[in-house]
Parts: structure tokens; sequence; C-alpha cells
């Protein structure tokens, strides 16, 4: 990862931009450097992926014009074979290098055209204009906000806005402003028209799409690893890489000591593909110290992206702190496709298809803000798979009736994709569903929810949590989070569109946690 941060107009406190800059500082330890551009400035902390060498340092500048970008642009060479032919040079290694020339031949076009994971800001030295952008899933992060002057600042994280900004918002997915205003580039879950191809073609497609979102992400100049949790994604995430690999590749599975169910999932995946595999454990005591911790570096009050955090945050530090690995592959956004456990409960076919497509409209909010947070924090990369553009866009077009649960078993259409071709074992493609944050250990989730109990009488409870207009507290829980949110992001709450929470207008949903342990179709998940 790294992190970028733009003041789009002169600074009217140079101090407070310069301490929010720094708190983001482990996305990109290593190199930092602020430019000044007109009269605004942009700056840049870099993790170096592609292009090692310091002439990959950003930001870029050409003919007056300025881009810093948090991205990685897949198919970036044959892209620069072609604007080598149009007569651009190129210093550096960098994927990132083609924006500016991308920009002077597209305009804002060029958004359209990138096959990207990116969040990006340009400054363009003829007409003194800035324009920022966002890939359409929002796998990266990017936010914005005003000075007290009014003048727009577009940055990585929140941390980076809270010294300058009164309200600060995401910047929304596949958009990018300009004149003062945020254009809609691509909505990735416009379905144009529907895809209703037979089982087989929808197999082979499904199959074929995701091995390639897996192999452009293994192309990088750091090391990569993968997080293995054992489930279906994350599992065949690795699999696929793993015969894509010349040499074993390196997993990384986490669990709690007393009753981790995924540990021993992970290890059988690891087994079958010939990885190199590490357990990590976490105690019960290390989840309650790191709490605090996670929650300001999310930026969320969300329960279920806290939850599923601690671990992700335990593995991901372990790696930073025992390997060189630099990238991890991991299997987010299949549930937003192909379905929860709770999407089980949709009415019918046009409801799990609104469900979805609300779903991956959000990602940026819950899923991938946990991954981006948990992975960039220790100075890694993300990269992940299942967002690809072309894997979504076909599988959103899918006919949901051929997504819908008529199997006795989830995610059926991925499954059956892989079925019988030897790339993982029968009992692992045909597992059932556990979330991250159950499968870790049950122990974990009760552990925070007694700690939460602990912490308030009933009285207490119902005092506090009437505080809180938007998106109220409803368990101990709940609001143990937000009062350390609201410790680090005072009054910023709109930044999260409520909680994740099952859709309770369905029949089987209404309830008041989002475990999947609360609802009757759980079954065989916590085995």
């Amino acid at each position: 990862m790294c992190s970028i941060f733009g003041y789009c107009g002169k600074p009217y406190d140079r101090a407070a931009f310069e301490k929010g800059f720094r708190q983001t500082v482990s996305r990109g330890p290593d190199c930092s450097r602020v430019t000044k551009t007109g009269d605004g400035l942009l700056a840049f902390h870099r993790l170096s992926i592609m292009g090692l060498t310091e002439s990959g340092m950003q930001p870029f500048e050409r003919n007056g014009c300025y881009a810093v970008c948090n991205g990685e642009l897949y198919g970036f060479r044959k892209e620069r074979e072609r604007l080598v032919q149009k007569g651009y040079t190129f210093q550096s290694d960098s994927d990132c290098e083609i924006l500016l020339p991308l920009y002077f031949e597209y305009g804002v076009d060029m958004f359209k055209r990138l096959d990207a994971e990116f969040a990006c800001i340009l400054y363009d030295g003829r007409t003194g204009e800035y324009i920022a952008a966002r890939d359409p899933i929002g796998i990266r992060p990017l936010y914005y906000g005003y000075d007290r002057n009014g003048t727009v600042l577009f940055a990585s994280e929140p941390k980076n806005l809270t010294p300058l900004c009164d309200r600060i918002l995401p910047f929304p997915p596949g958009h990018y402003y300009k004149d003062g205003t945020f254009h809609l580039y691509r909505d990735i879950t416009e379905v144009g028209s529907v895809c209703y191809d037979d089982p087989d073609t929808l197999s082979r497609n499904i199959r074929e799409k995701l091995v390639a979102g897996v192999e452009k992400r293994l192309d990088a100049d750091a090391k990569v690893g993968f997080l293995l949790s054992g489930g279906l994604d994350s599992s065949l995430v690795c699999a696929i890489a793993a015969r894509k690999s010349p040499t074993p590749i390196r997993t990384f599975a986490v669990g709690m000591t007393r009753d981790a169910i995924d540990l021993k999932y992970a290890k059988q995946v690891a087994d079958f593909i010939g990885s190199e595999h590490t357990e990590i454990y976490m105690t019960p005591e290390e989840v309650l110290s790191n709490l605090e911790t996670v929650i300001h570096l999310l930026g969320t009050f969300d329960i279920t992206t806290i939850r599923a955090s601690m671990g992700m945050y335990l593995v991901c530090r372990a790696i930073h702190e025992q390997t060189d690995i630099r990238v991890l592959l991991t299997g987010e956004i299949s549930d937003e496709l192909f379905g929860y456990k709770y999407t089980d409960f949709a009415p019918d076919a046009a409801a799990f298809q609104k469900e979805s497509e609300k779903r991956v409209r959000e990602l940026h909010m819950y899923d991938v803000l946990r991954a981006d947070r948990c992975i960039s924090v220790n100075s890694l990369e993300a990269r992940v798979p299942f967002g690809d553009l072309d894997f979504v866009s076909y599988v959103m077009r899918i006919d949901p009736e051929r997504k819908l649960n008529r199997y006795n078993k989830g995610k059926y259409l991925l499954r059956h994709a892989f079925e019988g071709l030897g790339y993982l074992p029968d009992e692992i493609l045909w597992r059932e569903k556990a979330a991250f944050s159950d499968a870790v250990g049950h122990s974990m989730v009760d552990d925070l929810k007694a700690y939460a109990e602990s912490l308030y009488t009933d009285e207490e409870y119902e005092r506090k949590r009437a505080k809180y207009d938007y998106a109220r507290p409803f368990t101990k829980e709940s609001l143990l989070y937000r009062e350390l949110f609201e410790t680090y992001y005072p009054g910023q709450a709109g930044m999260i569109a409520g909680f994740w929470m099952p859709n309770p207008d369905w029949e089987g949903c209404r309830v008041n946690d989002p475990s999947a342990r609360v609802l009757s179709n759980y079954g065989d998940s916590g085995k």
C-alpha cells in the first residue's frame, strides 16, 4: 500500500497538513515526499512494490503536471508500450508512471480504460485544476473533506483529514472529481443485459476469469504471500496461485489458541497445494488489548468489521514482523457476489440481485475497508482477485436465479466451476460457509461480548447509547465500539452506512447480531 494526500488549494494550516500526513506513514514507510503543486500540495508515502528503485517515487511530473496514486494498474506494460510508440519515455518500472501520459491522451476518459485497484490525485499545471478518482469497487481507499476556507482535500484515510476537516466522507467508488463535482464513470453493479449462459459455460467462464484475476495479481517486484482461512474463497485463490507459481507459495492462517475452526482446514489446504504454511495463534488477552488499536486503524464502529479485523490485524502484524513479504492476496468480495449464509433467505431472485448490488456498492465501507487497513497498517499491500473488474462484471450479470441456493449449498456456481479438477479436496470445495470472525474461534466473539457486558450496567447502556441519533448502538458491544470510534473520529460516523447486518426485511434475518451463528441455517458451518 501507499498513502496519498492532496491539498487542492492554498493550505490555511501547513502544520496540520504535515500532522495529518504523518498519521499514515505505515502505509508507505520506504520514502515520503511533499510537493508544491500550484497553490496546493501533493504528498506521498511509498511502499515499493513495482519498480523498486528511487525512480519510482511519486509524485510523478510531466510538463508541469503531477500525479500521486495508490494502486496497481494491471496490464500496464502493454499500455506503456503503446504510449512509447506515441513518443512517451519513462524513467521507472512503476506502473503508476503511465497515469499522466494516459491523462494527456484521453483526459478523464482514461479512468474507464484502467484495469486497476487505485485511488489517485492529479494536478493539471496547464489549467491549475485538481482531479481525483477511485476504482469502481473502492478497493483502494480515498476520502475527502473541506477546510474552513472551502478548499477540498483528498486523502487515503480519514485520520489524514481529522486535523483539517469538520466532516469527512468516503470518495464514491467508480467516480472521478473534476470542476468541484463527482462524476460517475463506471457502476460495476449495473447490469446492461442479463447473462443466461448454460451451467457448463457459466462454470468455465467463472473459472477462467478468476484464474486470470489471480494470475495478474501475482505480478510484483516485491515478495508475495497469501492469507488462507481454509474457507472456499481464500483456498481457491491459494490453489490457483500454487498452480501458477514455479515455487511453493507462502500461506498464513490465524486462530484462537482455544477453539480455532479455520486452522485445521487451512493446514489441510496447505498440505494439498504444497504451500509453505505458517500458523499464527492469538489469545483472548491479545484480542482485548488490541481492540482500541484496531478500531483506531479501521475508522469504523461496525461490529462485523471490527470482529473480523482482530484476526486479520494480528496475522498481518506477524507477517510484517517475521517475514520480508510485502504483498498479500486475500479472498474478499466473493460473498457479495455469490451470497452469504443470510442470502439463503432471499425471497426471490430479484431480491437476491438487489441485495448483491447494495453489498458490492458498500464494500468499501466494510470487508474491503477491513482488508485495506489491517494489511496497510502493517506496511503490506492487499490484492483482491475476486475484485477483478472483469470477473465482478460477469458474475453480476449472471441470471440471479442461478445464484440462489437451490442446491442446499451456498455459492454452488463457484464450487461447481472448480469441481473435479483437482484444485482442492472435495471436503474443502464443498465446506459450509463460516464467517471469518467466527471461524478464528467462537470464543473470540464471546469474549468480546462478555467484555462489553462487564463495562456497562443496563442503565448506563441505555443512557449512553441514546446520545447517538445516527447508527444508534443496539448492544453493549456496539456501544463499546462506538465510544472507541468517537475517541478518534468524533462526529464522523457518517463515513459508514450504518451496521452491516442481514437484511431485516427478509423472514429469518431479523436478528440482533451479525454473526451467522444466530441464523437458523448455520448448521455445520461451525464444525
